[in-house]
């Protein structure tokens, strides 16, 4: 009889017990998920597949600059900063790149987002210059006027090339967002924008400080 309620009281303590552990688990999960009141993958497993060394971003980098040099200086960009996006970094590391083209050097660095349409199954983003598409689009920009958007002070973007022309009709504008981390999240990924590249307050001041100060356009360069 001691036995059975000893069993008894066991079982009232530890299935309230479970559930309760159960309920911590789910918060958890689902405000991992709705960071910021944005969609955000708690893990990035799928960008794993996406993962290169630092050799082949520098020498990745490398080719960028050069060419992006000559690009600048034959249709009157800054000559001496350009920013460089590899997406084929995966979001929770640094990939955006200030990279001075005098001293043949990278300046700084940060995370930025890109489309939700861009996720793909197969782990390999996907790009699109299509209205509505969500998705990043490649291709060179040119960093026009700024203004005060939805996301405050935000820069239009042009598109230069066919794979991006259609930036301006699809409000593509570079801007901060406080869902994005100051720091590296990997293997965590950071929060999808609708085809923006969107980065940290901390690391848009950087942005403008640059733009600021320079009496040229600068070149934005967004590869795979």
């Amino acid at each position: 009889m001691l036995y059975k309620n000893l069993i008894n009281i066991g079982k009232k303590i530890l299935v309230p017990g479970a559930g309760l552990i159960v309920a911590l688990f789910l918060y958890g999960f689902f405000a991992a998920v709705n960071e910021g009141g944005t969609f955000h993958k708690p893990a990035n497993i799928i960008s794993d597949k996406r993962v290169i060394s630092n050799t082949e971003v520098l020498s990745r980098m490398k080719d960028k600059a050069s060419d992006a040099k000559d690009f600048v200086d034959r249709h009157g960009f800054d000559v001496s900063y350009c920013f460089l996006v590899d997406m084929r970094i995966p979001s929770g590391k640094n990939r955006f790149f200030v990279y001075n083209l005098l001293k043949d050097s990278l300046e700084a660095t940060g995370l930025v987002t890109h489309g939700k349409g861009s996720e793909n199954e197969s782990g390999d983003l996907v790009f699109s210059n299509m209205p509505n598409s969500n998705c990043t689009s490649l291709g060179k920009y040119k960093i026009g006027n700024s203004y005060n958007g939805n996301f405050g002070l935000s820069y239009k973007l042009m598109g230069l090339d066919k794979t991006n022309s259609r930036a301006l009709d699809r409000a593509v504008v570079l801007h901060s967002y406080m869902g994005v981390p100051n720091s590296e999240v990997y293997p965590s990924s950071i929060t999808l924008s609708e085809g923006c590249p969107a980065v940290s307050p901390a690391f848009f001041a950087q942005l403008k400080g640059y733009m600021d100060e320079s009496q040229e356009p600068i070149l934005l360069w967004i590869y795979y």
